[in-house]
């Protein structure tokens, strides 16, 4: 059955399949964003208040997704929107720039092991193309090398390699780097090395073997490809080792995974990169990027001696609202607050479990601090290419039932993705655990007794 809840009134007066019909008249299939496609339309949000989001259709759902993981706080945290009022009111936006910028440098310098330095821009793609930049500059080498089947944002350079299929993925210990939007140039495509993620002796083999011409390194160090890949504890440090030997610029991805604790992955790993990338919750709600690092990496964007050697702007980079907000975002994340929500994906992941074994469902319900996620399958994938073995047809299609079963009891995620907020609650939690048990109990029914097994 469903838990959604209908508005007692005062919602729109509109509805989602009437939105979606006039978005077909003016967006490329009515969509901006891919990963909000559903059939047959999406459904669009009207407001949201703490961890419950609203549609204009008057259904109520938790929502575990938080615009991307980015707003840890939920929705309309009080302090927040009291800033956003005030910030509003007094500078929007200045080409001049503002003590916010300095108290949220301050926080990240002080709360993030690598950053000593740091720089905003307005996203996390922009943050990795800037952290890419820096890291030719210093080391004035043009090659990059990332994971096979990492995610770094949209930029077809760091796209390469994204989701490559067998036909061109070539040898699995020198995998090939491959275009993943038609029109890439092969010139851009040359100038990334991909390395097998977790195959500590082929990826050491290839960066000593392009040492010469390699100016970094990037990887998400906690979570690659949605939540499905982790590196490596080893993997990780023969990363830093390799790198460090030869004067290579390590990046940490941290956009997404800098919410799993107080000093984000790096702090929880002990592993410190040369460069961070950074964006989503630094923000508090409102579109950001950065780059922090070493001071001596990070002097390359210096002005002093002849000018910087990487030139960075922007119409709204440390645009004086998101400064505020992510200020008072961050401030208000404390070490208490991080112990909190791990102690809510903890109670979550083991509902899960019990739910996925109860109803006879094939599946793991993993966490990594902060987040939860759930994957249909016997077995967690150590690479790109074991993950996509699993991919069936069947596979697939479960993934994508899932997400619509838990929709329709009331529960917003993605892909199996589960991002608990500050505002949550063990009640919230224990509802979504209920809303489990029904969701798995329907997936046995709809998919027999084998529906976990893709190997």
């Amino acid at each position: 059955m469903s838990i959604s809840e209908k508005l007692p009134g005062g919602q729109s007066s509109v509805h989602s399949s009437e939105l979606f019909d006039r978005a077909l008249q003016v967006m490329p299939s009515g969509y901006t964003r891919q990963m909000v496609v559903r059939d047959p339309y999406p459904l669009y949000a009207d407001h949201a208040e703490g961890a419950w989001m609203w549609d204009v259709d008057g259904n109520k759902r938790i929502d575990f997704v938080n615009n991307f993981t980015a707003q840890i706080h939920g929705h309309g945290k009080q302090e927040i929107v009291d800033m956003v009022r005030e910030q509003v009111a007094r500078l929007m936006s200045s080409i001049q720039p503002t003590e916010w910028e300095i108290k949220l440098a301050e926080l990240l310098c002080e709360r993030v092991p690598s950053v000593e330095r740091v720089r905003f821009m307005n996203s996390g793609t922009e943050a990795v193309l800037i952290a890419i930049k820096a890291a030719r500059a210093y080391t004035g080498r043009p090659m990059i090398a990332k994971m096979e089947g990492g995610y770094h944002g949209q930029y077809d350079l760091i796209e390469a390699s994204f989701r490559p299929m067998p036909d061109t993925w070539g040898d699995a210990d020198a995998p090939a780097s491959v275009a993943h939007n038609f029109g890439t140039p092969q010139s851009l495509l040359d100038e990334v090395l991909v390395l097998p993620l977790n195959n500590i002796k082929a990826s050491r083999v290839l960066i000593e073997k392009h040492a010469d011409q390699l100016s970094c390194v990037i990887l998400d160090p906690y979570r690659v490809h949605l939540g499905n890949l982790e590196p490596s504890k080893e993997y990780l440090s023969m990363l830093r080792e390799v790198t460090r030997e030869h004067g290579i610029v390590l990046i940490f991805d941290e956009v997404m995974c800098l919410r799993v604790g107080y000093s984000g992955a790096q702090g929880q790993l002990g592993i410190t990169p040369d460069l961070t990338t950074m964006g989503k919750i630094i923000g508090g709600g409102l579109p950001i990027g950065a780059v922090g690092g070493s001071r001596e990496v990070m002097s390359v964007f210096e002005v002093e001696e002849g000018g910087p050697k990487v030139n960075h702007s922007g119409t709204f980079t440390a645009n004086p609202m998101s400064m505020a907000t992510g200020y008072v975002c961050m401030s208000l994340l404390t070490p208490d607050s991080f112990a909190r929500l791990e102690e809510l994906s903890n109670r979550l992941v083991a509902g899960f479990q019990r739910a996925m074994e109860g109803n006879g469902v094939a599946g793991i319900a993993r966490q990594t601090g902060a987040m939860a996620s759930i994957v249909l399958a016997d077995s967690l994938a150590e690479n790109y290419r074991e993950l996509l073995a699993t991919w069936t047809p069947d596979f697939l299609s479960k993934t994508v039932r899932l997400e619509n079963l838990f929709l329709e009891e009331g529960v917003v995620t993605l892909r199996g993705l589960f991002v608990p907020s500050t505002p949550m609650t063990e009640q919230d939690i224990d509802f979504t655990i209920a809303a489990a048990g029904r969701v798995f109990k329907r997936l046995a029914q709809e998919y027999g007794d084998d529906h976990g097994n893709n190997t």
